[in-house]
């Protein structure tokens, strides 16, 4: 077998692990290590996780090491020269190059680590006339050309304006990106950035599918241009802060309206009555979704009113068709509730999603084709249930449902019952988190073709009917109660009467695991004959 053959191979493997798991191999030997190493690099930020305020310090330090020994030599005596020694930090050479790995580009998470990583670093000599900010945006400019100029091929880039984000970051060094650039496929921004951000990208990317702006500020015209000269722009998400620029814009994006297919749509607490009739002009959109900052929500719970009508001309939306619509969002105080009445009447036969907040839940009933229904919420209701009104669903039939989350403390069990009668026959995929045997049993009863379930047990009894009675089961995810369902007593139950095509377990606990290696090894011992691929315990 030839190397890279076998590097091929490995590839399609590690494609499938977890990063959990990709750490493990870089132990292994050089082959595997570069392998994992350019899966964990494409997108850095999210093992970086730049929100852990606890970790953030040491983290990013960690990670500015790293990237500051992989700057070129004429980037380390640039900063030299101008009295930034890093040779404390990059005494050791990198055993990759690992920016050359990334596909993720986010500037603004790149300031945050160099800011926090130099606010950790004490060894650095401080003897010329730069101040500490001039010398963070010299670090910053040498190590966003890095990327940039080692980069092959970006598919991702994000640049929003921030408090620690200087106003003179250079990129003169995007120009001669070409190779880095011209397939980049998804760019968030925000409209206020400086020409000189837009410039070079509107002359090499052509080829972005999936654009995310924030509309603050003047809209200059190389941003217009950058839009304008999209090939295939199919997902578009529009935050609007201010409605001046969205009248400007709108001209720009009527140019795809036969080529997208997602649109985003939100609108800033500052302003009402936004536009959105240029929404009827992209007649093959197949995801709408409207929403509005978080800060109206608070205003909302502190004054017990609402300031409706966002959209003022939505009245204009009701009426139009959008043939393949599949997933709507629509906030409940973004218009009369009669526009949105009318505008499913005529968009609803063919939602396969749709998402409603705080509104009477009869309107899904007005869906009968739906095939996914997820109830949950987004802020706790505390001395009652999130949806008072679930009564009215409990009788009403989803003849194609197939997948179906309930949340914890969304409704009356019994409610959930009488809907599952109703709809569970077809079920194949069902999350519950609420706690309550009667429910729980009912599962056996009304859903004999599920193929996935998570749920809260309690009783084991329960467990065994319902392996009994769903014999397509393939998966599921258990939750041992506290101390009233041990892992042992489940494993048991498992080995015994789980269906023949059931391959997937896993099992949480919420307090320390108390399986012992024997209790796994007769549990594996009496599988050896069966399916079960895959064991997990939380």
């Amino acid at each position: 077998m030839s190397c890279q053959l076998i590097t091929d191979c490995l590839n399609e493997i590690f494609e499938c692990l977890d990063d959990k798991t990709l750490h493990s191999c870089l132990f292994v030997n050089r082959l595997c290590c570069k392998i994992s190493i350019g899966i964990l690099w494409r997108n850095i930020y999210d093992v970086i996780n730049i929100k852990d305020n606890d970790n953030i310090r040491r983290r990013s330090l960690f990670f500015l090491s790293t990237i500051l020994a992989c700057l070129p030599d004429e980037s380390k005596e640039f900063l030299l020269n101008n009295e930034i020694s890093i040779s404390t930090l990059t005494s050791k050479p990198p055993l990759f190059n690992y920016p050359a790995f990334c596909k993720v580009l986010l500037i603004d998470h790149i300031c945050l680590i160099v800011y926090y990583g130099l606010e950790e670093i004490q060894e650095i000599p401080i003897t010329s006339s730069l101040n500490k900010k001039s010398r963070y945006y010299l670090v910053i400019n040498e190590v966003i050309k890095m990327f940039i100029t080692q980069i092959s091929s970006l598919k991702k880039l994000t640049f929003y304006d921030s408090v620690l984000i200087p106003n003179n970051i250079s990129f003169t060094c995007f120009s001669g990106a070409i190779n880095c650039l011209t397939d980049l496929s998804e760019l968030h921004c925000i409209s206020s950035l400086t020409s000189e951000f837009f410039y070079p990208l509107s002359k090499i990317c052509h080829n972005i599918h999936s654009l995310t702006i924030t509309l603050d500020g003047w809209i200059r015209n190389e941003l217009k241009e950058l839009i304008s000269l999209q090939n295939n722009l199919k997902d578009l998400r529009l935050s609007v802060l201010d409605r001046r620029n969205l009248i400007e814009i709108i001209p720009i994006l009527t140019k795809h309206s036969n080529t997208l297919t997602k649109l985003h749509f939100n609108g800033s607490y500052y302003y009402n009555n936004l536009s959105v009739s240029f929404i009827s002009l992209f007649s093959n959109l197949q995801e709408i979704k409207f929403s509005r900052c978080f800060s109206i929500i608070y205003y909302r719970l502190e004054n017990q009113e609402i300031q409706e009508n966002l959209f003022e001309d939505f009245e204009k939306l009701q009426y139009v068709t959008f043939p393949k619509l599949q997933y709507l969002s629509i906030p409940f105080y973004c218009t009369n509730p009669e526009y949105i009445i009318k505008f499913l009447e005529n968009n609803g036969k063919n939602l396969q999603e749709f998402y409603l907040e705080e509104v009477d839940l009869s309107f899904i009933a007005l869906f009968p084709n739906l095939q996914e229904i997820k109830f949950s919420y987004t802020s706790l209701l505390f001395g009652g249930f999130q949806f008072r009104d679930f009564e009215k669903l409990q009788n009403v039939t989803f003849p194609k449902l197939k997948y179906l989350t309930i949340s914890y403390g969304c409704t009356k069990p019994e409610y959930v019952m009488k809907f599952l009668e109703n709809n569970g026959k077809n079920l194949q995929e069902f999350y519950l988190e609420e706690v309550d045997r009667t429910l729980n049993s009912s599962i056996a009863k009304f859903c004999p073709n599920l193929k996935k379930l998570s749920i809260v047990f309690s009783e084991l009894d329960i467990l065994r009917n319902i392996f009994n009675n769903c014999q397509y089961l393939k998966s599921i995810k258990i939750l041992c109660e506290r101390e009233i369902l041990s892992e042992k007593e489940v494993l048991e139950i498992v080995s015994k009467y789980s269906p023949k095509n059931f391959h997937e377990l896993k099992i949480y606990n919420y307090l320390n695991s108390k399986l012992l290696p024997k209790d796994l090894e007769s549990f594996f011992y009496k599988l050896e004959k069966s399916s079960i691929t895959y064991f997990n315990n939380y």
